[in-house]
């Protein structure tokens, strides 16, 4: 596995980071999840997308349905990417964004950590 980049965005007060990794498999894509949790204990979310190998796997961590990982899978597709894995973690600012809102900041992080390699 292999961090390509990392992005920040913040939208009130919420702290939005998103991580682009390059994996061969789905082990490596569980074990960067594991390790996130890890480092980011405070965090309130870390929902997913990730797809190698023919395997597929996302998920919202307790956002509500479908504001954060189908959308990061989205974009999976939509750029035509494999063997990736793209796990963005939220630190709850203290205000409720809304589904709308909060679908746009996961979308807006995963894009710049996909266009805009810094690392």
């Amino acid at each position: 596995m292999k961090l390509i980049n990392k992005y920040t965005y913040e939208v009130k007060k919420s702290k939005f980071i998103a991580y682009y990794y390059e994996i061969s498999s789905v082990e490596e894509a569980k074990n960067v999840l594991e390790t996130l949790k890890k480092e980011h204990k405070k965090a309130r979310h870390i929902p997913y997308a990730y797809k190698t190998n023919n395997t597929a796997s996302k998920s919202d961590d307790k956002e509500p349905t479908n504001t954060a990982g189908l959308p990061l899978y989205n974009l999976i597709e939509k750029k035509n990417l494999d063997n990736i894995l793209i796990a963005v973690v939220r630190y709850f600012g203290g205000t409720k964004l809304g589904a709308g809102n909060l679908l746009r900041a996961y979308l807006e992080s995963a894009i710049k950590a996909i266009e805009k390699p810094t690392l």
